[in-house]
């Protein structure tokens, strides 16, 4: 049951543009006690159908600028195999610590904005 609580959830963040995996792999590691390197391919290889399905529904909206995606998704594909690379060489436990890094300077960056952007308008009517 709690699989299907963390997929769920992790699809709502990815189709939202957020990446599920900042659901995905704290939740395996903590709720689940997975190792951070099986986590980061479960959560790679899940990925790939949401982010299909959200592909399309955001393409069907027409929230998809082309000339913004094929030089970053170019990118992408090298950072992902550098980084692939370089997760063989790193421990499990460091690869935690860093991702637990990453995912508090993402917080705190969220709760600035919320605080310091809170008088612009939200959204376009």
């Amino acid at each position: 049951m709690l699989l299907i609580i963390i997929g769920f959830f992790s699809g709502i963040i990815g189709g939202m543009g957020m990446g599920g995996g900042t659901i995905l792999i704290p939740a395996l590691i903590l709720f689940l006690n997975i190792d951070p390197k099986i986590a980061q391919s479960v959560n790679l290889l899940s990925s790939v159908p949401m982010t299909i399905f959200a592909l399309i529904i955001h393409i069907k909206n027409k929230n998809v600028i082309l000339s913004l995606v094929i030089p970053i998704a170019l990118f992408g594909v090298a950072g992902a195999i550098a980084g692939s690379f370089l997760a063989n060489y790193i421990s499990s436990e460091t690869l935690r610590k860093v991702f637990g890094v990453f995912l508090l300077i993402v917080g705190i960056l969220e709760v600035k904005k919320g605080i310091f952007n809170s008088t612009k308008p939200k959204c376009k009517n």
